[in-house]
């Protein structure tokens, strides 16, 4: 049987983002089971999607999540992406996502 996840790579390096806003691409790619290369275009993607904004933090990137946008899918269209990272990733998150409904 062929191993399969619920979550998109895509949403698995948001959650790795919401945990460490500091995380590198080679943790994520780690995490993830994936090359340094495409954990870089899928951080590219998200910040393209206005997902995820990057700075520049001395050498390292630092991340933060906008989590206002909502899901690009019509299914969750109402749903702000920072709800769906609070289900996912806990209230105790450091890198809590940002712009949330209250």
């Amino acid at each position: 049987m062929a191993e399969w996840s619920f979550l998109t790579k895509h949403a698995a390096t948001l959650v790795c983002i919401a945990r460490d806003p500091g995380v590198r691409l080679r943790d994520i790619a780690d995490a993830l089971g994936i090359t340094e290369r495409s954990a870089f275009g899928i951080v590219a993607d998200l910040t393209a999607a206005g997902y995820v904004v990057k700075d520049k933090a001395g050498r390292r990137n630092r991340y933060s999540i906008q989590g206002h946008v909502p899901l690009r899918e019509a299914i969750g269209r109402e749903q702000p992406i920072g709800e769906l990272l609070a289900l996912l990733v806990g209230s105790g998150g450091r890198g809590r996502p940002r712009g949330g409904r209250k």
